[in-house]
């Protein structure tokens, strides 16, 4: 090898730079896995990846009190904004527009991964994310994804296990 070959350089991936760039911080060697159709809903992520729809991981961005909070939630469920406001002891939760989701992240609906945002947030992870040993995520674009174990993803998120899924009668 050349003096001139000693720059490694990172192979080029399909996640979305910001996201690729998060990884690398991280230290994680993830399989992105990109799709020719989009994987923008969990329903189309579960069917691209040959998985369980509760194996997909839905990363939704709330406004608690006007403040963005990261929600991570199985994509089989449903989130209890309720539990969700009682959670953060807010007095109103909503789900944020789209604007409020790219400005925050960095990414937009469809493609939001777990971090690697543009801003840091409070991050709540429902428990349901533990039920398998492997739960796949998006990133940073509608038509990527990658999979990781959970407990990783959720330490990796800086999140805090909860649960705020809605119970089902």
């Amino acid at each position: 090898m050349s003096t001139s070959d000693t720059t490694p350089t990172a192979p080029p991936s399909d996640a979305h730079p910001r996201f690729a760039e998060a990884l690398r911080e991280l230290g994680l060697d993830v399989e992105v896995r990109r799709f020719p159709d989009a994987t923008r809903t969990a329903a189309e992520a579960a069917t691209a990846i040959g998985c369980a729809l509760s194996q997909i991981v839905k990363s939704l961005i709330f406004e608690a009190d006007g403040t963005p909070v990261l929600v991570l939630m199985d994509g089989s469920s449903r989130v209890d904004v309720e539990r969700v406001r009682t959670e953060l002891g807010a007095a109103e939760v909503k789900r944020a527009g789209a604007d409020l989701v790219r400005e925050t992240t960095g990414y937009a609906i469809g493609g939001v991964p777990p971090f690697g945002h543009r801003t840091r947030t409070r991050v709540l992870a429902d428990r349901g994310l533990l039920d398998h040993p492997v739960v796949w995520a998006a990133a940073g674009t509608p038509h990527t994804v990658f999979p990781l174990d959970p407990k990783a993803l959720v330490t990796h998120a800086g999140g805090t296990l909860v649960d705020v899924r809605e119970q089902t009668a």
